[in-house]
């Protein structure tokens, strides 16, 4: 009877360690150590929501280069959001399937976990709900996300990736936004000449240094912070888009006074980010810096930093040479790989 029990007792505790070893709920996805520099402002709140992983970023660079996104198969996030370009691109305008052409200029992905607002109107508040956007957008990738997973749904790839990444191979929509999320939030540029000036490694020429003087002094109140923007909207009278779909901020909140304002953008990276505006309006730093000297549009609501001064921000030929020689010390040669 005792070697019985014994025997009992044995075959339990083999099949329990064999249960164990086989659970497939236990997965091993280790959170991503970010290097954030101590004086970036602080995260979006959504980030501890959906903080990087592992093998959720991995998954998430794989699906912002995937076409099969796209209605026809021809684009993919990444082909708006070119690395080199500080993932953005040089069309004035996106460009999506079919050569169709978007109503703004595609931004570029940087520090995006720092940001409060994300689309030139702000239109979304939280990373994870923006890929949808591009997603259904009849001149992006005219698709729905229902479509995008019947494509990659039997993927053998996909299947082992969203396994190492959240426990099973279940693709949905909420996995499929949170991976690409995860991978916009590694992102981070902060190693530029003028991140190593300011860590003491290296200093600016007499030119940048001058930039840096007059940046201050007349820029930097709405480039502020070290993501060189305040991340406010405004109007500051550039060229008008003639698309009546556009009305800036104002196409949120319907607030006659965000009529065409748009967030302040970061001048991080800028060198790589041309053109400028929000549908390219301006093909170099150069015709932006004269713009704001000769004078920019008028409107009820034009930003009071242009309206209380006479609709321009005076500047001499000097102080634009400076000031874009300080502008490319905002290049993160390492970020965009150039």
């Amino acid at each position: 009877m005792k070697k019985i029990i014994g025997f009992i007792i044995i075959v339990i505790f083999l099949t329990s360690c064999s249960s164990t070893d086989s659970d497939e709920t236990y997965f091993d996805n280790p959170e991503l150590s970010l290097n954030i520099p101590a004086d970036f402002p602080e995260v979006n709140s959504y980030v501890s929501l959906n903080k990087p992983t592992k093998y959720g970023a991995e998954l998430g660079e794989k699906l912002f280069s995937d076409k099969r996104f796209s209605k026809d198969n021809t684009i993919s996030c990444s082909s708006c959001h070119i690395q080199a370009n500080a993932f953005a691109d040089h069309n004035a305008q996106a460009i999506g399937i079919e050569g169709r052409v978007g109503l703004r200029n595609a931004p570029p992905l940087q520090n995006l976990m720092f940001l409060k607002f994300f689309n030139w109107d702000g239109s979304r508040l939280q990373l994870e709900t923006q890929p949808l956007v591009p997603i259904i957008t009849h001149e992006e990738m005219d698709s729905s996300i229902l479509e995008v997973i019947g494509k990659i749904k039997d993927d053998a790839s996909y299947k082992e990736m969203f396994k190492k990444a959240f426990g099973d191979q279940e693709i949905t929509a909420d996995r499929i936004y949170k991976s690409i999320a995860q991978f916009e939030y590694t992102l981070i540029s902060a190693n530029s000449k003028y991140d190593k000036v300011k860590r003491k490694e290296s200093q600016f020429t007499e030119s940048e240094s001058a930039g840096y003087a007059t940046f201050q002094q007349k820029c930097a109140s709405c480039h502020s912070t070290e993501l060189f923007t305040d991340q406010s909207f405004r109007n500051i009278g550039f060229p008008l888009n003639t698309d009546s779909n556009e009305a800036g901020r104002g196409r949120v909140t319907g607030i006659a006074t965000d009529f065409m304002s748009f967030r302040v953008p970061s001048l991080r990276n800028v060198e790589y980010t041309a053109p400028y505006g929000s549908f390219g309006q301006f093909a170099t730093l150069k015709s932006v810096l004269d713009y704001f000297d000769n004078g920019v549009l008028n409107a009820a609501n034009l930003d009071p930093i242009f309206k209380n001064n006479g609709n321009r921000i005076p500047l001499t030929e000097v102080e634009k040479e400076n000031l874009i020689a300080f502008m490319k010390t905002l290049s993160d040669r390492e970020f965009t790989g150039n």
